[in-house]
């Protein structure tokens, strides 16, 4: 959630930043409640100081024999008049609220103007694997080596779901062990949070109210969700908390399986694994003071690249436009895959500040110990990471001629085996 303060100081400089976005913002009529708010505050604020003075003065002017009937009505008078007031201002709160919670984050200083079309490369890691012969797609491989049953994948749960099998169970499950393995050695806590979700979880995330159809919602009373990702949960971890100034930075990260609505394939390139309603993801967040935020986007980025590195393969890093990221972060990385077969690179990881837009939503402050002033944290998150375009590029970019392909390193010790050949 933006500032109300900064809105309220600097409009403009607001309503250009929200502009590298695309996003056009009138705040003309937020101003004017924000307006209308604090002058019925002041009037409630003068009110109740006449009414406490004039309740002081009743007991002399009984005792001195006068009638107080006069001061008495006018005292009821006026209370009706606060509580009048009062209800306008609820009102005026809900409206401001409301308009306030729907406005995305303010892009970064740095963060270029524009849509997809305006993303930076920054680096690549290796160069596109090159073959003398044919080369297979992520579909036919984990098909032909035993991977992956797409078909009762999709007699299971629908278009948009697929069946690990044998090696191919045990390679997702290696990568996960890699994931968790490194950052619990970088001291990182690990945690296992709650796969359904209350709204206010959402909502702190900055998800809710705009994207409530996005997540799969239970059917019961009340409103619950099947969790998109493990930031939704862990950004609530100390919502509504006053952290000490010693509590931070805190370095996490999750495990879970994420549960989206999307397309189980947009085109035809997309099919198997590229796009799902429910894939693997170990997930790293942070929690710091402002001035330290950076430096952890930093860390974050290096740790998701280094995972990926460490698997062999090619990649790049881009920083996205404004247009681009999404509606609670300042700034996003993007770690991206070459698929040969799609001739494109596919995300992996989003490296992303919030700063203090979802700790504004959450309530969550650390008390400043030279100052003993409450503050709002910075929030970060990063994916430490998704599987789902990972194998894919892991089958396809180490595949080998007679159709066998060379498992990574890391991934040897758990899965038993250095190479993965078709199945008989």
């Amino acid at each position: 959630m933006l500032d109300l303060n900064l809105i309220r100081s600097n409009p403009e400089q607001v309503k250009a930043a929200l502009a590298k976005r695309l996003y056009d913002v009138d705040f003309t009529e937020l101003l004017a409640w924000d307006a209308e708010r604090r002058s019925l505050i002041r009037e409630n604020e003068d009110a109740r100081a006449e009414a406490n003075r004039l309740n002081k003065t009743i007991p002399a002017r009984k005792k001195a024999g006068e009638d107080v009937s006069g001061i008495l009505a006018s005292l009821k008078a006026e209370s009706e008049k606060i509580k009048m007031r009062e209800d306008q201002l609820r009102e005026l709160d809900q409206k401001i609220t409301t308009f306030v919670a729907a406005l995305p984050n303010m892009p970064a200083d740095d963060v270029v103007a524009g849509g997809k079309e305006a993303n930076q490369v920054v680096s690549v890691f290796g160069e596109k694997p090159q073959f003398d012969f044919e080369p297979k797609s992520h579909m036919e491989l984990c098909q032909s080596l035993g991977l992956i049953d797409y078909e009762r994948g999709v007699k299971m749960g629908g278009n948009g779901y697929w069946l690990y099998t044998g090696l191919g169970a045990q390679l997702e499950w290696a990568l996960l062990n890699y994931f968790i393995r490194t950052h619990i050695k970088d001291g990182y806590t690990f945690m296992l949070p709650p796969h359904m979700l209350t709204y206010e979880c959402g909502y702190a995330a900055g998800q809710f109210p705009k994207f409530e159809e996005d997540v799969y919602r239970l059917n019961e009373e009340g409103f619950r969700f099947m969790l998109p990702t493990a930031e939704t949960a862990l950004v609530n971890l100390h919502r509504d908390e006053i952290l000490k100034e010693s509590d931070l930075p805190q370095r996490l990260f999750a495990y879970t399986p994420c549960y989206r609505r999307e397309a189980g394939t947009y085109r035809a390139s997309e099919r198997g694994m590229i796009r799902g309603h429910q894939f693997n993801k170990v997930e790293m967040f942070a929690y710091t003071k402002p001035e330290d935020s950076d430096a952890m986007l930093k860390e974050l980025i290096r740790k998701a690249c280094a995972l990926v590195e460490g698997l062999g393969l090619h990649y790049q890093l881009s920083k996205l436009a404004a247009g681009d990221v999404s509606a609670s972060m300042a700034t996003t990385y993007d770690v991206e895959l070459w698929l040969p077969s799609m001739n494109e690179y596919k995300e992996c990881s989003s490296v992303s500040n919030a700063r203090d837009y979802q700790a504004r939503r959450g309530n969550i402050r650390f008390r400043r110990e030279e100052t003993k002033k409450n503050e709002f944290v910075h929030t970060l998150n990063g994916s430490g990471l998704a599987t789902s375009r990972l194998l894919p590029a892991i089958v396809e970019q180490h595949q080998q001629a007679d159709g066998s392909v060379i498992v990574p390193e890391p991934l040897r010790a758990d899965l038993g085996i250095d190479v993965l050949r078709p199945v008989k």
